[in-house]
Parts: C-alpha cells; structure tokens; sequence
C-alpha cells in the first residue's frame, strides 16, 4: 500500500506554484432543455502545477531529487497551498478564535479540525488533517487551552469541554498531495529559454493507516 510520507514539499518553489479546488459536477441534459446537476463528491480536491516556482537550476535540481525520493506518484506528502493555508485571511495570523470547531458535550476530548468557507447554509466546511502542531491555538469559550495532535490531525485536550461550550481554533495547515505524473521533462536549454516543466500536484483524501511511520 502507498503511503503518506510527513514531508514538506520544497517551500521556496511551492510559492510559485498556481492552482485551487476542483468540483466533480455530473450534469446531464435532459430532453425538454432542463438539466440536472449532481456531485458524487462532498469535497472537491485541490490541484496545483508547481512548475511556476522553479526560477534556478538549483531548484530545478532539488524538486527532481524530491520527486526521486517519493517514487513519483507512489507516495503522498506535505504541500503549502500559497494562497489557502491559514484558519484566518491570508493577511492576518491565526488566533484562537478563528474557526468554531465544534461544541463541548462534558465527555469528548478529540475534535477534528475544520476551516469554514463562505456563510449561512450553503457554506462549506473543509476536513483539516494536516495542520502544523507548532501553530495550532484552541480555546473553549474564548480562555486559551493547551492541546495536543493526534496521528488523524485531531486537536486533543487533557479533560473534556463542558457541554455547549464554544470549541474554537486557529492554525496554519498543509495540503495531503501527490506528484500527478511519473515523469519531469526539463532540460537546460528549455530552462534557460524561459520554459520550464509542468509538474501537477494533486490531492489526496487521507486515511487512517495510511501515514507512514
């Protein structure tokens, strides 16, 4: 079984890289002129082409020994989405009380993270399962607690919430991804002709089991 290797995809190129969410919409058109739409996904999945970010050869060189380690497509790993990797606007740093996460119940201590996108019932909320353990803040009803990360991304406190206290948190998060080829076409006459290579990123939904030792 491939797995999920807890590696940072090389971070200088990774913020040049473009791309954002895809939707998967089955639309079928209908014999009166209607149509119908549907999803067979509740979640999109992100898609990035990080060869924006290779400016050196040096780059170039170490994207291809990281891509060499991975095994090209085989193995998943850690990704800095460039414009959607905080709880917060991208301006701003992540405090406690910037996503809701969930309500205390006086019996559970482990909570999911999640990040909100837009308002009211159509909004969207977004499973986070690789945030960064150093920048994570949590609160309930607004007092600072200290917690912990499990092996699923979950934020863990030392005793359980009172019931229907506000959980609240804020942190920075990466992207579960994996090369989307086995191949990197580059050459230093193309490179130096301004064309570097396509290198397509693509999602993966993470499963328990599936992180690497």
């Amino acid at each position: 079984m491939s797995a999920f290797q807890d590696v940072q995809f090389p971070f200088p190129v990774g913020l040049g890289a473009s791309g954002g969410p895809v939707r998967t919409t089955e639309i079928v058109a209908l014999a009166s002129g209607y149509e119908e739409r549907n999803t067979p996904h509740a979640h999109s999945k992100r898609r990035y082409d990080a060869g924006p970010g290779v400016k050196s050869l040096d780059d170039l060189a170490g994207l291809i020994a990281f891509f060499e380690e991975r095994r090209g497509q085989l193995h998943a790993f850690r990704f800095r989405d460039p414009a959607d990797h905080k709880s917060c606007l991208p301006s701003h740093e992540p405090g406690p009380g910037d996503q809701l996460i969930a309500a205390g119940d006086g019996e559970m201590r482990v909570f999911a993270l999640t990040k909100l996108y837009g308002t009211g019932p159509d909004a969207y909320r977004r499973p986070i399962r690789l945030p960064r353990a150093e920048s994570v803040l949590a609160a309930v009803e607004g007092e600072v607690r200290p917690v912990t990360l499990d092996e699923l991304g979950r934020i863990e406190f030392s005793s359980a919430p009172e019931p229907g206290a506000q959980i609240t948190a804020g942190f920075i998060f990466d992207v579960p991804v994996r090369f989307d080829t086995d191949r990197i076409d580059a050459s230093i006459e193309a490179f130096e002709a301004g064309l570097v290579p396509q290198i397509p990123l693509a999602e993966v939904w993470l499963s328990p089991g599936s992180v690497a030792p």
